[in-house]
């Protein structure tokens, strides 16, 4: 059963829009004003944050230059130099810090659950502006490729120390409809009352070949064992070997 199965002819603008989601990598001519920004991130900013933390910023990119910039340690993504914006969402917790200065105290050794916390507002904050740029009509792509470098995009961005971008997202009134990418069948995600690990693995096989018919359909070429292969060539071998050490550099100690 796939996801769009679960709404169980129960709609409205908000689920057809997430279940109709897709990653757009190329934008129209179509400008996104700084009222359509600023409306966006005035609602993303009402997500959820852990005991009202809002450990989080966010920094608007425009300019043609530094969006090359930011590219080039992303792996050189064109679509970060074509979007008309880009948000760099942050883990911030200069705040945080200087509250706890306040009151006598350090961060340093408090580090690893403010890290999470600060990761996790960010994520809730980025999905909620995609959600507020979907509705209306602006669209894009996450870009997680910023953790490559963080020192290098914290240079670009002249980002503070006890910061770093968790993820970016270039947004852009879409400039094509690409075919949408299936997702895991649900009776293996979703789990009531308790985890079922028969189910989660049964998913994997029937993926495999759902995956494999979306690329062959769109021309890209891939194996048997789509998913399976494409996960494991990604992600066997220690993604981001030295993120470790450069968020710690950053002052997120995630041990």
């Amino acid at each position: 059963m796939s996801p769009d199965a679960l709404a169980n002819g129960i709609e409205s603008e908000t689920i057809n829009a997430l279940l109709g989601r897709r990653s757009i990598r190329k934008y129209a001519d179509t400008p996104v004003t700084d009222a359509h920004v600023d409306a966006i991130l005035g609602a993303a900013l009402r997500a959820p944050t852990s005991s009202n933390v809002q450990a989080y910023s966010v920094v608007v990119v425009r300019d043609q230059d530094r969006k090359e910039r930011i590219s080039v340690p992303c792996g050189n993504q064109k679509h970060i130099v074509s979007c008309p914006v880009f948000l760099a969402f942050l883990a911030d917790l200069t705040r945080i810090e200087s509250a706890f200065q306040r009151n006598g105290h350090t961060i340093d050794n408090n580090n690893l659950e403010m890290g999470l916390v600060a990761t996790i507002d960010a994520a809730l904050v980025g999905m909620s502006a995609y959600i507020a740029a979907e509705s209306l009509g602006i669209q894009g792509v996450m870009i997680g490729a910023v953790r490559n470098d963080p020192e290098k995009i914290a240079e670009i961005l002249e980002l503070p120390q006890r910061t770093y971008a968790v993820f970016g997202m270039c947004l852009g009134f879409p400039d094509e409809a690409p075919k949408q990418k299936p997702r895991m069948p649900v009776n293996g995600i979703v789990h009531h009352e308790t985890y079922d690990p028969a189910a989660s693995l049964s998913t994997i096989d029937p993926y495999n070949a759902d995956l494999r018919q979306h690329y062959e359909s769109i021309g890209k070429q891939t194996t048997v064992d789509s998913w399976s292969d494409e996960v494991d060539a990604k992600f066997a071998a220690k993604a981001r070997a030295g993120l470790r050490a450069a968020l710690k550099a950053r002052g997120f100690d995630f041990i």
